[in-house]
Formats: structure tokens, sequence, C-alpha cells
């Protein structure tokens, strides 16, 4: 037999490495059984007695529930398997985020949070309504459909692409299976169940981490092995502070435009306000927040740590060259069967955690979904009143309907590149003109209700275009990135030749210059576009006098700037009434009205 015949095949390779056995299987379906009974519990047991119970848990949550359910619901698998991809093959920039996650937290504590407590809303887009008109909030509330129906697809593919890494079982056949378990606990328990199911599912993703980072340490010798073998090759290093902004990842990219990407994504969306607004006060509103801030800088940093850990594992190996790991998000799985794959039991509780991740998410954005249902395409246009029972049909066939349609869309994103980038780069499809509706609704009292229904739609035609031509180019490998260095000198198992990527865009090309601009300038670029629109249409048409305006719906800095009026208005002066009794005049104001009677 030859030296030839010896070495083993990555197939054989890849399919040794599958040992998920019954006690893993036993372990992963423990997590569901336990999301169904906390589920269960809530509706049979703690049931919610009115609409407002099952959407905001009647605004009587405590502050760590909510906090844990906020990260949670944030950190997805996208983020779990994405980041240490990201460290992986471009490395460790993308860290430098959380600038604009401290900044974010600033933000929303003193402009965001104070209107929405303010006004105990249960849809974001209620908002809208109260300051422009019932068509800007039909039009916030599609963009946040749209994102979902975007969003949720690739929440639910990424923990399967992990399963599919550690047992072979094909993506399409376990999505189905999991996300059922999970339409069902949310359309049954409400906010209560899914906040409680969430500080479970964190728990979980904590301790698949940590085991990870933890035997992964111990096999390589120790965290000065990582940190010198990132060190060599490029992955460990200081922020880029170029100003080019076509450089991928920069720290002005990160911080500034991570700030607006994160006051939509973890502020002024659905998903975290229904959190926040179900806390009593705008103080434990707040507590929450940093709360917030706190685990997902914790979490974050174990992200990144996992891509230095799988670089060192894999220094001299790589297994996207060789297609040990067919995607790049099965790098983090290849990892776990590498090292606890001979530890019954402890893959299983990885893989449930990084489904923990994923169907905490799915849950947050089934019971947003079933509030905008209801609040927001219903009860506007609908003048019968529906009673409870009817209130929470509607609400539970919204999770259900909403479900199984990102199953089925599942199959669009399957080929569409490296999740972390793409969820950042799709979402921002939505979180722009999103973004620019709440901006200039709270910060700018001059735009009016066309201005910022025009900003928006033109705001959301110009994202579709520009980031769906953007991901055209990725999928098809026209665009591509410059990445870190991998080397195969030390492959123990023969492997299929990988054809050379080519890199058909440069910076010399001028006309695709547009399409390199780095993905986290997105939701900037379209909250600029809207905001611009709208000014611009609001100076056109009529612009809104600032004290015409319900103070309440402005941040607390904008109302101090604001004077009051010396009279109150009426309809019949020809100035818009916003707010207030239409009866009510000051006493002077009144007296020249009798004078005029009189006369």
């Amino acid at each position: 037999m030859s030296v030839q015949e010896k070495i083993p095949a990555v197939t054989e390779i890849g399919i040794s490495m599958q040992r998920f056995g019954w006690v893993d299987y036993i372990t992963f379906m423990s997590m569901l059984g336990i999301c169904l009974l906390v589920g269960m519990y809530f509706a049979l047991y703690k049931k919610s007695e009115t609409a407002q119970d099952y959407l905001v848990g009647s605004r009587s949550m405590g502050v760590i529930p909510i906090a844990m359910s906020l990260l949670a619901s944030w950190v997805s698998g996208i983020s779990l398997l994405g980041i240490p991809t990201e460290v992986y093959v471009y490395g460790i920039q993308y860290i430098y985020i959380l600038g604009g996650f401290l900044i974010t937290t600033f933000l929303m504590g003193s402009i965001f949070l104070p209107v929405f407590q303010g006004l105990e809303l249960t849809s974001t887009y209620e908002y809208h309504e109260r300051r422009f008109s019932k068509s800007v909030r039909l039009f916030g509330s599609i963009l946040f459909t749209i994102k979902m129906l975007s969003w949720l697809p690739l929440v639910i593919y990424v923990p399967a692409l992990a399963f599919n890494q550690v047992t072979g079982v094909n993506v399409h056949l376990i999505t189905p299976i999991v996300c059922i378990f999970c339409i069902f606990y949310t359309s049954m328990g409400g906010l209560k169940g899914v906040v409680w199911t969430d500080v479970i599912q964190l728990i979980l993703m904590f301790g698949a981490i940590i085991l990870v980072m933890v035997k992964g340490t111990i096999d390589i010798g120790g965290i000065g092995n990582v940190i010198q073998r990132n060190l060599d090759s490029n992955r460990l290093e200081g922020p880029n502070f170029d100003l080019d902004p076509l450089s991928r990842h920069t720290i002005w990219a990160l911080v500034i435009g991570g700030t607006f990407f994160t006051v939509q994504t973890a502020g002024v969306n659905q998903n975290m306000i229904q959190r926040y607004l179900s806390l009593p006060s705008l103080k434990q509103s707040k507590k929450a927040l940093w709360a917030f801030l706190f685990g997902i800088s914790i979490l974050m940093s174990f992200g990144v740590y996992c891509g230095m850990l799988i670089y060192a594992t894999y220094h001299k190996c790589d297994p996207l060259t060789t297609t040990l790991a067919r995607e790049k998000d099965q790098l983090l799985p290849l990892l776990v069967m590498d090292i606890l794959g001979d530890y019954p039991g402890l893959p299983g509780i990885f893989v449930a955690g990084i489904f923990s991740a994923a169907l905490s998410s799915l849950s947050t954005a089934l019971n947003a979904m079933a509030a905008i249902v209801l609040e927001d395409f219903y009860k506007p246009f609908f003048s019968k009143q529906l009673n409870e029972k009817q209130s929470f049909i509607l609400m539970k066939s919204t999770v259900i309907i909403t479900g199984l349609i990102c199953i089925g869309l599942v199959f669009v994103v399957e080929r569409l590149g490296a999740v972390l980038q793409l969820s950042v780069s799709i979402g921002s499809i939505a979180n722009g003109p999103s973004l620019g509706v709440s901006t200039m609704g709270i910060l700018l009292p001059w735009v009016n209700a066309k201005g910022a229904l025009s900003g928006g739609i033109c705001s959301l035609i110009f994202m579709s275009w520009y980031c769906f031509k953007t991901q055209s180019m990725i999928a098809s490998g026209d665009l591509i990135f410059p990445e870190k260095p991998v080397s195969t000198e030390g492959c123990h198992y023969a492997f299929p030749p990988k054809m050379p990527i080519l890199n058909n865009i440069t910076h010399t090309d001028e006309q695709f210059m547009i399409y390199r601009l780095s993905y986290l300038w997105y939701c900037l670029i379209g909250t600029f576009v809207a905001v611009f629109v709208g000014l611009l249409v609001s100076m056109v048409t009529k612009p809104t006098d600032p004290r015409d305006i319900d103070p309440k719906l402005l941040a607390p800095f904008i109302r101090k700037i604001i004077k009051p009026r010396k009279y109150s208005n009426e309809p019949k002066d020809g100035i818009i009434f916003a707010y207030g009794s239409p009866t009510k005049v000051s006493d002077n104001h009144s007296e020249d009205k009798k004078a005029d009677v009189n006369i």
C-alpha cells in the first residue's frame, strides 16, 4: 500500500467528525422541551388576560429579565457564528463597533427612550401617527415587516448550518422542526413566555461559548499561543484609522456607521422597544439599557476570542480551503466537534446554545409582529372593535403565519454569502428609512407628514436598489474583499485543489466604486437620504411650526429650545392644531374674542 493511499480524504475526516450521539440529541431536545414547557406555563397557569398583557407584560416586568431578554433577542445565531467567522477571515476590527454601542446607549437614554416611555406606546409606529399621520404609521409598519421577512430567514438558517456541520442532517429538514417548536411556545406564552425563555436561552448561550473557549484554549496550549498566532497573521490589530470610505472596516465606519446601525437595530425598532416599554418607568428602562450594553460587550468579546481560537487551531490547515467546512459560518461548529466531539453531551450543549440564540431572536420578532399587526394594521383601519378573544386569535395567527413564511424563505438566503455582513446589508434596506422617519419625528420638528413619508419612500427605493446590487455582486463573486492569510501546509489529509477567486473589482474601477462602500455606512446613508428628502419636501410644501407639536413627541432637549406660543392656537386661525383642546385659549385671547362678538 502506497503512502498516498494511507492519507485520508477530506470527506472521510468530515464524516468522522460528525459524532453527534444520542446523548447530544437528548441534550438538544431537552432545550426545546424546556422552552415549550415555559410557553405552556404562561399559556395555562399565568395566562395573559388582555392584549396589553400578551404584548408588553402589563408594563410590570423586572429589569434583570428584560435586560437578559434584550441581549438574547439581539444576539442571534448570526452573531454567535458570524463574529468568530469575521475574525477568522478578516481580523478583529469588528470589535470596535462597541464604540458605536456606547454612543447608542447615551442616545437612547437621552433622546429616544424618554419619548417612547412617556407616551406609553405598544407599537413604535403608533408614534409615527401621533407625530405625522396614519399613512406614515402604516409605512413604518411595512418597513418593519420587510425587515423581519428579510432578516428572520437568516436567523433560522445559521443555526441549521451549525447542526448540519455536526450531524450531517439536511438544513431544510431541521429548520421546520425547530421553528415549529418556537412558533408554538411564542404563540402560547406571549411576551412573558418569550422573555423567560430568552433568559434560559441566554444562559445556554453563555455556557456553550465559555465551554468552547476554555476547552479550546487548553488544547492549544494556553492563551499565549492563541494571541501569538493571531499576531503573526495580523488578525490581532489596533483600530484602522484609514479615511477611505471604501475600506471595509475602519474605526470611522465601525463607530459612526455602527452607531446608526445599532440605534436602529438595538434601540428604536419594535423588537427592542417592546421590551423597554414592558418596564414600569423610564428609570428602569435606562437600567436595562446599560445592562444590555454590559452584556453585549462581554458576549461580543467572547465571539472575537472564539474567532482567534479557530485560527490558532487551524493556522496550518485552513478548513475553508480544504472544504472541511463547506461554508464560512460552519467554522465554529467544526471547532466544537474537533475539541468536544469525544465528550458525549457537550456538542449537544453547544448546538442547543446556538439554537437558543436563534430561537430567542425568532420568538422576539414573532411577538413584535403580533403587536404590529394588531396595533398598526388592524386597529387604525378597521372600525370593528375586537374583543380579547378575537385579539388573541389575530395575534396568534400572525405568529404562526409569519413563522411559516420565514421557514420558506430560508431557501432564498442559502447562497448569499457570510451572514454577519449579509444581515447588516439586507437589514439596511428597511433600517435606514425607518431610522430616518423616527429621527425626523423626534429631532426635526419642522418636518411635516408629507416630508416624512416622501423621505422614507425615497430612502427605501434607493436602499433596495443599492443593497440588492451589492449583494448580487458579492454572491456572484464579482465583488470580494481582502482576507487575512491562511495556510494548508500542515494538513494531514488529502483535499481537492481550490480554484482561486479573482478580485474583479478594485479601487481603480471607478464605475464600481460606489458598491465598495463599507456595509457599515448603509444605515447612515439610508437615514441621510430620508432626512434630506423629508426636509426638502417639508420646506417646499409647508413646514410644521414647532410650537404646534405636542412637546411629548419631541426629544427632551428639543422641548427646551422651542418657545411656546403666547396664545393658544385655534383651528380657525389658519394654524395647524396639533394637540390640546381646540376650545381652550388663554385668558387674554379669550377676552379679545368676546370683545369682537360684543361689537
